[in-house]
């Protein structure tokens, strides 16, 4: 694209604007998304059953099968991995202190995953758990003592 006409492009689109050629931003219909009071996200406690459960499978895959470190562990509780580094650099070999430099980075790593995914699972165990209490609390002081329902009156309070 010539210079000359790019210009000619900027100065079509300027002239189609009638507001003297400023941005416009286009916008939702109010009823169709956005501020027009539809749901936008709906879950449901099987969702979080779902996800914290693969976070913890993940975790458990995890934590036994990508220990580097672990793997090969002597009477010292040193792994295969670090041994190898050590006797790499004992023998003067550069990729001694490369070789410790991965396994070192790779359970800093492996470590910030595995809390991560604990905290995922932890949080919607918990989220799970605290929604169900609050709605069984909401329930119990809605109902009557004989187990019927509140009055409207009275239900008209919780929407205010």
């Amino acid at each position: 694209m010539a210079w000359d006409e790019w210009d000619q492009l900027k100065r079509q689109a300027a002239g189609h604007h009638g507001d003297g050629g400023h941005m416009r931003l286009n916008q939702l219909p109010a009823e169709g998304g956005g501020s027009g009071g539809g749901q936008d996200l709906v879950v449901r406690q099987d969702d979080l059953g779902a996800v914290g459960h693969e976070a913890f499978e993940l975790h458990a895959d995890l934590r036994e099968k990508a220990d580097v470190a672990g793997m090969g562990l002597d009477d010292q509780g040193s792994g295969s991995s670090m041994r190898a580094a050590t006797e790499l650099k004992s023998s003067n070999f550069a990729m001694g202190d490369s070789l410790s430099l991965t396994v070192e980075v790779w359970t800093g790593q492996l470590k910030s995953l595995l809390d991560a995914c604990a905290h995922i699972s932890n949080h919607l165990d918990f989220s799970k758990k605290l929604h169900a209490n609050d709605d069984a609390q909401v329930e119990a002081s809605i109902r009557g003592r004989d187990g019927s329902g509140a009055p409207v009156s009275e239900l008209d309070k919780y929407f205010k």
